[in-house]
C-alpha cells in the first residue's frame, strides 16, 4: 500500500477502527493515540510496511522500533525468554508509559530491530487498546519526523508525515505527551535509557522489593 496521503477518521466511529486494521493488513501505516504520543504502527511481521515507516520518520535504520502489545499474552510471539525483572515491572506499570527492552524472538523481521533485543509496551489508551487487540501486535514509533517534537494530536500528525502515511485514527490530544520510560532489561543490573512518565527511582524500588 503505498502512501498517497493520510485519510482522518475519528475513533468515534465503529467502523474507522475496522478501516484501521484492514489498512494494516495490507501493508499500510496507520498513526493512533497512546497514553503518550500520537504512535505511527505497522503489522509487526509486515517488514516492507515497518521499512517504510522508516522512511516517513526519515529514521536511522540502526534505531530499532518498539512493539505495542494489547496485553500479557501477545507478549509470547515477540519476546524470548523475558527476564524476571522485565514481567516484575510490566506487571507493575502495564498498561501505561513504560517500555521494557527483553531479547526477541529470532523469527521477527530484522527491519523491526537489527539485534537480538526489542522493546515492548502496553499503552493505557482505549483507542491504541482496541486496535492492538483488533489487529494484534504493531510495530510503533512516535508519529513524527527524527528529531522533531512528538505529535499529541492527529492534526499534528497530518501536519509531520500526512504526505507519507495511509491512515490516521483522530482520537483526541493524547493525555501525556512525553515518551514513554525505557528500560532494558537485558542487562543485571537493569538501566533506565530513558526517563519518561515513571521515574527511575520507582523502577529502581520496586525492583528492590522482595517478591
Amino acid at each position: 500500500m503505498a502512501g498517497t496521503g493520510a485519510r482522518l477518521l475519528s475513533s468515534d466511529d465503529p467502523a474507522s477502527l475496522d478501516e484501521a486494521v484492514r489498512t494494516l493488513r495490507l501493508g499500510g501505516l496507520v498513526a493512533f493515540p497512546t497514553d503518550t504520543v500520537y504512535g505511527l504502527g505497522a503489522a509487526v511481521t509486515d517488514a516492507p510496511a515497518i521499512a517504510r515507516i522508516y522512511r516517513a520518520k526519515g529514521r536511522s535504520e540502526e534505531k530499532a522500533i518498539s512493539v505495542l502489545l494489547s496485553d500479557l499474552v501477545q507478549m509470547r510471539g515477540i519476546a524470548r525468554r523475558p527476564s524476571a525483572s522485565a514481567m516484575k515491572l510490566a506487571r507493575r506499570f502495564w498498561p501505561g508509559p513504560l517500555t521494557v527492552i527483553v531479547r526477541r524472538n529470532p523469527s521477527l523481521t530484522q527491519e523491526l530491530s537489527h539485534t537480538d533485543t526489542v522493546g515492548l509496551r502496553i499503552p493505557d489508551h482505549p483507542v491504541a487498546l482496541a486496535l492492538l487487540k483488533a489487529g494484534g501486535p504493531l510495530a510503533v514509533t512516535s508519529a513524527n519526523r527524527s528529531g522533531g517534537r512528538s505529535p499529541r494530536t492527529a492534526q499534528e500528525v497530518l501536519e509531520a508525515i500526512g504526505d507519507q502515511i495511509d491512515l490516521i485514527l483522530d482520537g483526541g490530544t493524547t493525555p501525556g505527551g512525553v515518551p514513554s520510560t525505557v528500560v532494558d532489561c537485558t542487562s543485571n543490573p537493569v538501566k533506565v535509557l530513558r526517563e519518561g512518565p515513571i521515574p527511575a527511582v520507582e523502577i529502581f524500588e520496586l525492583l528492590a522489593r522482595r517478591p
